[in-house]
């Protein structure tokens, strides 16, 4: 359930001319909060004043040099006729400060505060000066840690917004990479990004994506798995339809393409809208090889796909329903394992299938001194065990162990879920209908596949529908010299990449 929207005609609630008072209400609001500061400058004894600040929000070299040396060294203090005139002096004539702006009311004083300002007040003045102090710490630029690779760029993003659009400025340096910011959540006031090419993306794309950030009314949010969540055209599917990177050079790449980044602050994953799902089995590493290299590594993901979603159903079938298919030899040798073994196939890898998932979801949560132990106790001891018991076979745990591999080489997490996911109702089809129930499902997920569509963009172009031009780019990568335009499937408005001219030699 949805919270309360804020009433939109609740009037601002405006700076006193008595400094007593706005201080007492920037205290009672906050709860006499210890970490709000409140400094008196004496230094200014024709102008009483008080600066306010939130301690751990704000630089403080910033707050020391920019601000309270640049006002305690004033000696000849003018006297002014208007109101706002002193300001606007301390504004243009006094404070060093990179950014220092006119303030209105006592909101506006607190959404400063909270965002990492220093906030000026002065006696008999109804406005104040916010003054850029912004400085808590952060965590340094390092290699990504979810999307690591050989060749290529080793930095990732960081949970600083300002840290991320920077990192993409240092890549794209093109005026028309433009950044629209907002303030999504009533509660955490997050700060969202949004990046594209001007000359580039589908302005349908970036119209479509405004408005469904737009229309979110929610209290908080903490992740960008939350706008994910919340802009998606079609929520009811297993596959995801927004592609999350922590890789400054994959967005930037995506953003040449003519797509469109978000970045939340507060993560470092961005995420990029439209997302195919070709996208999910290309990594940053195929563009720094040479293109048959690169070309053979998508053909075993591909293939590692196909692995980690039908490797268990395709046993249960063939050993419940379809013998015949098996040399007789293999065949023999599987009967003499199951021998022995209590359950029929489908719970035997019902049981392999829940027991390394629990195994995987412990190796994330337990600590790292002891998670390798685990991993391996769990692979080595309990597979072993398990066979030497007789509760399950050894053909069954060969079979969950390349399952669980082929799931890894994917690039995608998210994509890698929907196919562990996917993989129980495929075991539970193939065990009541053998090779038939995996037809099944097979058709109703291509259906479905066909159907989903990423910000008016067709999920599986350049597939269905069919475009031959984006192929290039898809199961093979073919060499740059060949890339000479933009994929046509997301909508690019300018579908040139490279000029056609030859090259001298």
């Amino acid at each position: 359930m949805g919270a309360t929207k804020q009433n939109p005609e609740k009037e601002p609630h405006p700076i006193s001319r008595n400094l007593s008072e706005n201080m007492e209400y920037c205290k009672t609001i906050m709860g006499h909060s210890n970490d709000l500061m409140i400094r008196p400058l004496q230094s200014l004894h024709k102008w009483p004043s008080v600066l306010l600040y939130i301690d751990g929000l704000v630089d403080v070299q910033v707050l020391n040099l920019a601000i309270l040396e640049s006002l305690l060294q004033m000696r000849d203090l003018p006297s002014f006729s208007k109101d706002d005139e002193h300001l606007t002096y301390l504004q243009n004539d006094v404070l060093t400060a990179s950014t220092v702006l006119f303030i209105d009311s006592m909101d506006d004083v607190l959404k400063a505060l909270l965002a990492g300002s220093a906030i000026l007040l002065l006696e008999g003045s109804t406005r104040g000066l916010r003054i850029a102090a912004a400085g808590w710490e952060d965590r340094s630029v390092g290699e990504p840690i979810s999307q690591s690779v050989v060749r290529g760029p080793m930095e990732g993003f960081t949970e600083n917004l300002r840290t991320n659009t920077a990192l993409i400025r240092k890549r794209i340096r093109d005026p028309q990479l433009w950044i629209e910011e907002r303030e999504i959540g009533r509660v955490t006031r997050t700060r969202v990004a949004v990046l594209y090419l001007e000359h580039t993306v589908d302005q349908e794309v970036v119209k479509e994506l405004r408005s469904r950030l737009d229309q979110i009314d929610i209290d908080g949010i903490l992740e960008g798995g939350y706008i994910e969540e919340l802009v998606q055209d079609k929520t009811r599917t297993l596959f995801p339809t927004l592609y999350n990177s922590e890789r400054p050079d994959t967005v930037s790449a995506a953003l040449l393409e003519g797509r469109v980044a978000i970045i939340v602050d507060g993560t470092p994953f961005v995420l990029l809208v439209p997302a195919l799902f070709v996208h999910f089995f290309q990594s940053a590493e195929d563009y720094y090889q040479r293109a048959d290299i690169s070309t053979l590594i998508r053909m075993i993901r591909y293939l590692a796909f196909f692995i980690a979603l039908l490797a268990p159903s395709f046993y249960i079938a063939i050993s419940t329903f379809h013998q015949e298919m098996l040399p007789t030899n293999l065949l023999i040798s599987l009967a003499a394992q199951r021998e022995g073994v209590p359950f029929p196939a489908f719970i035997e890898a019902l049981l392999m299938e829940l027991t390394y998932e629990i195994l995987r979801e412990a190796g994330i949560r337990i600590p790292k001194t002891v998670g390798q132990a685990v991993s391996i106790v769990g692979t080595l001891v309990i597979g072993q065990a398990a066979v030497d018991a007789g509760v399950v076979s050894a053909a069954m745990v060969i079979i969950v162990s390349i399952t669980a591999i082929s799931s890894y080489v994917i690039p995608e997490n998210g994509l890698s879920i929907s196919v562990r996911i996917l993989r129980f109702v495929l075991m539970m089809f193939a065990a009541a209908f053998g090779f038939y129930g995996i037809l099944i499902v097979l058709l109703i997920t291509v259906t479905h596949l066909c159907s989903l569509r990423s910000f008016g963009v067709p999920y599986m172009s350049p597939f269905a529908p069919f475009v031959q031009k984006d192929l290039k780019d898809t199961i093979f990568r073919v060499p740059w010299s060949r890339m000479r335009t933009r994929p046509i499937s997301t909508g690019t408005s300018n579908v040139t990449r490279e000029s056609s001219k030859p090259t001298k030699r």
